[in-house]
């Protein structure tokens, strides 16, 4: 006999779901697994909502089964640990990101890149190892091994700091890997969203020099006198892509709309590196002639893995690092993905979980 979600696990729990492509968000009621020997059990007090999120509970990429409980930036209060459990004790301030388990047996998670095992298992919308479907943290608690928590400094602010989950490490791990994140590069970062001004913001802390490189001008002034960039390059304008071509170590590119990338790889001197980590749902042009004659790349980044994610959130707390958002109450979700959809946030949605949440129960 098939469990309900209710039914499957022993640990009542809450949230809100989708349960089907229209992507309608409304109160759920499921069950999480009890804590084991290696798990931290942690309350729900904020989750922010990322653009994945929303193409989730559309299903625009057609692997998502429904019931489904988005969030892959949730933030809390530790409630209970297992027996083995090392580095957590219950009170303290933790998170997960996109990932909850793996392998832990192949090379990508023997060097920590748990996000690139094959047997990867996400957040929400995945199934664990157990058989069940995972659900995300539009959710009153979660459970996960220690593995994938996230610790919390105390210097840093749980809404602010729930967004870096997610925004934060799929920018911060390019950086790194690719050589970055040294003082005198110059980075353009492509869009000013909710990937985008926290690029800006770790850009600058690495000591690089930032052009926010965007198709809006309306967004120089942020840019510039907000988040810190040096230059701002208006992408449609012909006279000012002309004059920065070869002037760029590296540009991070967070647009997830199908657009043209052969302006962009003008903009790199040789050796130059174009990292995209925007998912747009169609394949992109790439002209080949320009890489050969300036020996430059093009690459893809996902998030990091597990011991990066610690070490970015700590660097974040040290240079006081957030992401802008905009705090909303669980029952606007559904307004909130509207305006998502219509990139009308600076910059990003934070559910108070916390506080709000438990008025919606039916």
């Amino acid at each position: 006999m098939v469990k309900t979600p209710e039914q499957e696990h022993p640990v009542e729990a809450f949230g809100w779901a989708a349960r089907d492509t229209t992507g309608h968000l409304s109160p759920f009621n499921f069950s999480r697994r009890a804590t084991g020997d290696e798990d931290v059990r942690f309350k729900v007090l904020y989750c922010g909502i990322c653009h994945t999120d929303l193409s989730s509970i559309k299903n625009e990429w057609g692997i998502c089964t429904y019931p489904i409980v988005p969030g892959h930036e949730l933030v809390g209060e530790v409630t209970e640990v297992g027996s083995k459990v090392k580095k957590t004790k219950v009170g303290d301030r933790v998170g997960v990101g996109g990932v909850i388990g793996a392998c832990h047996d192949c090379d990508n998670c023997n060097n920590d890149l748990e996000i690139y095992c094959p047997k990867m298992v996400l957040t929400y919308s995945s199934i664990y190892h157990d058989g069940t479907v995972t659900y995300g943290g539009y959710s009153d608690t979660m459970v996960a091994n220690e593995r994938y928590i996230v610790h919390f400094p105390d210097s840093m602010p749980l809404d602010g700091g729930a967004p870096l989950l997610c925004a934060g490490i799929t920018m911060y791990s390019p950086l790194k890997y690719f050589g970055l994140a040294e003082p005198g590069k110059h980075i353009g970062i492509v869009g000013l969203g909710g990937l985008g001004h926290v690029g800006v913001k770790f850009a600058k802390a690495f000591g690089a020099k930032v052009t926010v490189i965007s198709t809006s001008p309306s967004k120089k002034e942020e840019a510039l006198k907000q988040f810190g960039a040096d230059s701002f390059l208006v992408s449609r304008d012909q006279d000012q892509m002309q004059a920065a071509m070869g002037t760029f170590d590296g540009i991070i590119d967070t647009v997830s709309a199908v657009h043209a990338i052969s302006p962009l790889i003008d903009l790199l001197k040789s050796h130059g590196k174009l990292i995209m980590v925007g998912a747009p749902d169609k394949p992109l042009e790439l002209p080949v002639y320009p890489l050969l004659m300036g020996r430059k790349l093009v690459a893809g980044s996902a998030v990091g893995g597990m011991k990066e994610t610690q070490e970015m959130i700590d660097f974040a707390a040290k240079h006081n690092i957030t992401a802008e958002i905009e705090v909303i109450s669980m029952d606007y979700v559904n307004t909130a993905m509207k305006r998502l959809a219509k990139n009308d946030v600076r910059y990003r949605f934070v559910i108070d979980v916390g506080n709000t949440l438990a008025a919606t129960k039916p």
